[in-house]
This record gives structure tokens, sequence and C-alpha cells, in this order.
């Protein structure tokens, strides 16, 4: 059992773990499946890794001026997070082995699942693989304690296996109206922020008149349309204003960070810059890999899981819409600082802007919000990620408070959809001690069960008329492979 459990904690560490490893190796395995000549091969495996870390090093910058921004936002309104007696340092320290085992264990069901139900999409969004099973393992430890490791482990790899698989299935059909295609699926915990956007934003309007990437701007502001230029000025005037109330002292050691020299409305306006750059990076990164990895994962698809692709992380999204990224952002950003003063003044909760979470779930809900409404559905999405971000965060601090309650400012929605289901659930368990941690995955199982059979029923949205579905959850006949995309006339806006 020791080689076993050390076998799958290898596994998770430096595999699923390593987002750039794992999206190179399954676009190695990929081309090998396909007896794609040695040569494009190697280069295929090595441009996709590649891509992962270019995305990656865009990712660094720009979150490097988020973290900045969320300092000076919190001195500028006075407010500090509230404190917690127990850490998610001290939580992953006791922990952190079990958490490795499920995110092995559970990545292996998922697989088996995938394969005999015919769910279609495996989720590749390596560090989310980490952080659902923490999220997962905190909210069991919370209702039953210190369980036996295996016990935790087997009840937490069913819950997130069947996390993995259902997320990227139900948001297939909005998918396809961002990407125009099924070359893959979106593999991230915003999901519900998305399918909200999507299903919700109909009302609202059509992407085809309110499209954010066709705005019809005055001549003097269509340097707008440049979504680097544009990125670049409304980061500059955020940080300048958020400077101008902030404590000068937290101002100062910020712009310090980046040089001790620098004055610091200087850096204000590097920092903006330095952000739509990373920006920048990160789009060059996915547009690199997913041109790599589409095609490589047709191997896999046809020979070892069948009509499957891979769900993905929310950047492969953005160059569909990079404005309306951005738009998402300031308007997730926007309403949960109204929260915020909300919260604070009726002495509710201290909550902590998490930039990061209002960036990326904020700028993927506001493109799914565009597919279908344009940019008044941009800007629906981002608020709906706000809202969700700032009650979450506020509810769910407390309920994590003897595990890591830290979880809960650094939360995408569907984090705390988890947290509280598997808590729900464990509170109606608890009577049975610890065997009832059972009854989570059980409940789980039943949920996904019911879900699955439900859709099955409406197969022409999940699986879109004209592609091949021969081994498709609902059991068509297959006519020919996948159809393939090139991948290089996907975006709608220049970066």
């Amino acid at each position: 059992m020791d080689i076993v459990a050390d076998v799958l904690q290898f596994l998770a560490n430096n595999i699923f773990n390593e987002v750039a490893i794992l999206i190179g190796l399954i676009t190695l395995v990929g081309l090998l499946l396909q007896r794609a000549p040695i040569e494009d091969t190697v280069a295929g495996a090595i441009r996709a890794t590649i891509g992962v870390i270019i995305l990656f090093v865009g990712i660094d910058v720009f979150v490097e001026g988020l973290l900045a921004f969320q300092t000076i936002v919190g001195s500028a309104v006075g407010l500090a997070p509230p404190e917690a007696t127990n850490t998610l340092g001290d939580f992953l320290g006791t922990h952190g082995g079990s958490i490795a085992l499920i995110i092995a264990l559970g990545f292996l069901i998922h697989l088996v699942v995938v394969r005999v139900l015919k769910t279609r999409y495996v989720y590749l969004t390596g560090h989310l693989l980490f952080w659902i099973a923490v999220i997962t393992a905190a909210a069991l430890v919370e209702v039953f304690g210190d369980v036996d490791q295996w016990t935790l482990v087997v009840a937490g790899a069913v819950v997130v296996a069947l996390y993995w698989t259902i997320q990227p299935l139900a948001l297939a059909p909005l998918m396809r109206k961002v990407i125009d295609s099924d070359d893959w699926g979106y593999g991230h915990t915003s999901s519900l922020a998305c399918w909200l956007a999507g299903r919700l934003g109909k009302p609202l309007g059509t992407r085809e008149e309110h499209d954010t990437e066709k705005l019809n701007l005055p001549k003097r502001l269509s340097f707008f349309k440049d979504i680097n230029v544009s990125t670049g000025l409304v980061i500059i005037v955020i940080m300048v204003l958020a400077g101008a109330f902030a404590d000068q002292a937290v101002l100062a050691e910020q712009a310090a960070g980046y040089d001790e020299s620098i004055n610091p409305w200087v850096w204000t306006l590097i920092a903006g810059l330095r952000f739509a750059a990373g920006i920048a990076i990160l789009l060059f990164g996915v547009r690199m890999f997913l041109a790599e990895i589409v095609p490589a994962f047709k191997g896999i698809s046809e020979r070892l899981i069948p009509n499957s692709r891979p769900a993905l992380d929310a950047p492969t999204v953005f160059p569909f819409a990079p404005t309306a990224v951005m738009i998402g952002f300031l308007s997730s950003t926007a309403i949960f600082l109204v929260f915020m003063g909300i919260f604070a003044a009726a002495g509710w909760f201290v909550l902590v802007p998490p930039m990061i979470m209002l960036f990326f779930p904020g700028g993927a809900a506001a493109v799914f919000g565009n597919a279908i409404a344009g940019w008044r559905g941009a800007v629906f999405g981002g608020l709906i990620n706000g809202a969700f971000l700032a009650i979450g965060q506020a509810v769910t601090w407390g309920m994590l408070s003897d595990t890591a309650p830290e979880l809960a400012t650094l939360a995408d929605p569907d984090w705390y959809v988890i947290a509280w289901l598997v808590l729900g659930i464990g509170a109606l368990a608890s009577g049975l001690g610890e065997a009832g941690i059972w009854v989570v995955p059980a409940v789980v199982a039943v949920i996904f069960a019911v879900w699955y059979g439900l859709i099955r029923r409406r197969a022409e949205e999940i699986l879109p008329t004209g592609t091949p579905a021969g081994d498709s959850p609902f059991g068509r006949p297959d006519a020919e492979g996948p159809p393939q995309t090139d991948r290089g006339d996907t975006d709608r806006t220049e970066v």
C-alpha cells in the first residue's frame, strides 16, 4: 500500500500539478497514437509545453500587478481580512499527502468514468486538480475530523472525479457558442458564473447586435479597439485612483518592490503597462499550446478514450473576446467593492478583494455572456462573478474555520458550491460518526447519475449537429473523426 501511495503522490506532485509537463505529455501521447513522424511528435510536444510556460509567464507578470492593486485597494478603504485561528498552511502541512492521493486516485476514476460512460471531456486544468482536491478535503475534515487517511482519500477522490467529469459537459453547449467549435471543453471552477451569464443573459440582447469585439467607437477613441492599449490605460487609471486614496507608505512600499529608486506615481504607470503586457504574453501562450494540444488530442480521442476532448483552462476562451475579458474584470471588481462597502457598513464581514479571482472568472464569465448577449452579457457575467465572490467569501469563511478559512478568499465560484454541498451533506450525515463520510460521495454520485440521465434526453444541445458522435454519451453512430479547426484563425481581435 505504501508503494501505491508513493506512486500516486509522485504523479500528483510532478505530473498533475505541473501543467506544462501534463500538457506536453498529453500532446506527446496523442501524436504517438497518430503515428506522426518523430520530428513532428517531438516538436509538437515541446511547442505545447513551451506554450503553457509562456502562458504562465504572462500570468506571473500581470498577477504581480493584481496583487499590488489588491494591497493598495485594501489600504484605500482601510480594511484588513479577518484573522484565522487555523491556516491553509497548517492544513496543507497535515493533509498534503492525502490531497496528493485524492488528486491521483480521483483523476484515474475520472478517466474511467469518461471512458465507460462516454462523457467526452478529460479535465486537464492542472492547478485546479490541486485546488478542487484541497477544498473537498478541507470540507470533509471540517465535518468529520481527522478520519483514516484512505477513508478521506477514497471519499474525496470520488467527489472530485465526478466534478471533473460533469463540469465541462454541463458547459459544453455554451462553450461551443464561445469558440464556434467543439475542439475542446471548458475546464475551470468559474463554470457556474459562466453558465449563469449564458443562461440568464439571453433577455439582455444578442451577440450580433452588441458583440464587444465590434463596438462602434468615435474615431478619437478608436485606439480602445486595441486590447493592449485599452487594458494598459484602464489599469493605469485604476491604479492612480486607488493610489490617491491609499496610505502613501503602502504605495511607496509596493513601488519599492519593483524598484527602490522609482517614484510611486511613475510606478503606477509601469504597473498598468506591465499588466497589459502580461495579458499579451498570456494570449500568445494560449494560442501556441492550443495549436498543438487540440490536433494532438485526436490520437487519444481515436485510440484511448473515443470521441473525447480536452477540457482546458479559462484563458483558452480569452482570445475569442478579449475586450469582454476587461469588461468582465471591471464589472466584477465594481460590484465586489459595492458589496465590500455594504458589508463593512453593516458590520457583517470584512471582505478582501481577490483580484486574481475577479479577473479570471470575471473575464471568463464575461466572454460567455458576450457570446449570448454581447457587451451587456459581458457586464452581466462580471456582475454575477463579483457578487458570487463577495457573498461566497462572507458565508464560507466561518464554515471552514477549523481547517483552512483562507480558501474562502482564494475561491472561484465553483469552490463555494463544492464546499457548501460537501458541508451540507456532511452535516446531515455527521450523526453516523466516521462512517457518515461515505454518505457524501454516495449522494454526489446520485446527483451525478440523475443529471447524466437528464442530459441524455437533450443530446443535440450537448452534442452539436454535424459533429461525429460514434462514442458520444448518447450512443449515436459515428461517421468520421472529430472535426479539426485551424486555431490560427480563431481570434476576433488582434492582440
